[in-house]
């Protein structure tokens, strides 16, 4: 038997489907209502771990996945996918969930989601909201980081100067924003480190957000630490998910796999 943690011993939280809403082909909305005990949302990239029951499991009542992970096997756990929030005002919760047809677990529930279907997460977590005192600031990612992006430009100061770059795959995912962005267009080539790195950088103490594919979290890392200078504490950065991994796979390296990149760059 699996000793839990205190982490774990979080209570199981629920949500019911009100309704989906297609943002873009790679972008789908679930917004949720009767979300039963989410707290005031302290940060701009807070997140929620979404739990998925596994097909053919029959799971415990009350779903409290402390009580499944104490009592089950870790095969039979649910699926625990990391989602940003987009929006929460007590009475409705937006997800933003990026979608690739029938590949994943998160995805394909977004897609087939209906009003009235029950989500279980725990949360929130997070750590970063625009510093209002910084000179300027540096917003950058692809779809996944998007949602993070947009809740943070919501949140800047009025008069607050930001760049924004945001990789997807065409013009037909950009999205509506209270500021300007570069959209970088993957089909055509465009990168978002390459973007950041021909960034002509503002004046002053700059407060950056930078998350996405972890290939390219690792690139930019070192650059804006070691070529540009940005101290560890006006640098929000990492790895949301990694090519050739999904989130189980990943989640289970990130830590190591973080270490290794800071080692190999501060040496």
């Amino acid at each position: 038997m699996t000793t839990p943690s205190p982490r774990r011993q979080a209570r199981t939280k629920t949500a019911r489907v009100l309704r989906t809403e297609r943002l873009s082909p790679a972008l789908v909305r679930v917004v949720l209502t009767d979300v039963d005990g989410l707290a005031e949302i302290e940060h701009s990239d807070s997140y929620l771990k979404l739990l998925f029951p596994r097909e053919g499991v029959t799971y415990p009542e009350p779903f409290d996945v402390a009580a499944i992970r104490e009592s089950m096997p870790r095969e039979q756990w649910p699926h625990s996918r990391t989602y940003t929030v987009r929006g929460w005002d007590g009475a409705e919760l937006w997800i933003d969930f990026v979608v690739h047809g029938d590949r994943g677990v998160a995805g394909p529930w977004a897609l087939k989601a209906q009003p009235g279907d029950l989500l279980h997460f725990a949360g929130p977590g997070g750590a970063y909201t625009p510093d209002p005192e910084a000179d300027w600031h540096l917003l950058a990612g692809d779809e996944s980081a998007w949602p993070a992006i947009a809740a943070s430009l919501e949140a800047l100061p009025e008069g607050a100067r930001a760049e924004v770059l945001v990789e997807v795959d065409g013009p037909e995912d950009e999205q509506p924003a209270p500021v300007p962005v570069r959209w970088l267009h993957r089909s055509a080539g465009q990168r978002v480190a390459a973007a950041v790195r021909e960034l002509e950088f503002p004046p002053g103490r700059v407060h950056a957000f930078v998350h996405g594919e972890a290939g390219m979290v690792k690139e930019l890392r070192g650059h804006l630490r070691l070529e540009r200078g940005i101290p560890r504490a006006d640098l929000s950065i990492s790895g949301y998910w990694r090519i050739g991994s999904d989130e189980d796979g990943w989640q289970a390296g990130k830590a190591e796999w973080n270490r290794t990149v800071e080692q190999e760059q501060e040496s």
